[in-house]
């Protein structure tokens, strides 16, 4: 699973979830023929991008090559089963990518696009988001 080697702050404060504005980088597909774009706002945490790129790794074998592009780099902490209320912030739990609108989650290239399409579909299914095929202009 993806997570820091390294962060400045150990635990960071939950922001306030308005959904507002929309991916303005990672928009189009760079590196691949065709990508994974979100259509809504959400948190990626590493163990669905694992399984994600797991979908996308068994369905192309050795002929294609896949991109992971996003990174999760923010900590969401959680308290103890049955912990009293108080005490303070609990201790981080796993790490997940912040997603906006617009943004490219996977890439994937060499392959035809029939396949292409599924896998990129069957990868969305791991995804909390909603999304769509993009493809490279």
């Amino acid at each position: 699973m993806l997570l820091p080697k390294k962060v400045k702050h150990r635990k960071w404060h939950k922001p306030r979830r308005r959904n507002k504005g929309v991916a303005t980088r990672m928009t189009t597909v760079a590196f691949g023929d065709f990508g994974f774009r979100s259509e809504d706002h959400g948190w990626v945490t590493s163990r669905q991008i694992e399984a994600a790129r797991r979908v996308l790794t068994r369905y192309v074998r050795r002929g294609g090559k896949v991109w992971i592009r996003i990174f999760p780099d923010r900590p969401v902490t959680k308290k103890g089963a049955e912990v009293p209320m108080g005490g303070g912030k609990g201790s981080p739990d796993h790490y997940v990518a912040t997603v906006k609108p617009g943004t490219v989650l996977f890439e994937i290239g060499g392959v035809p696009e029939d396949k292409a399409r599924e896998a990129i579909l069957l990868a969305g299914h791991k995804m909390p988001v909603k999304g769509k095929v993009a493809a490279k202009f």
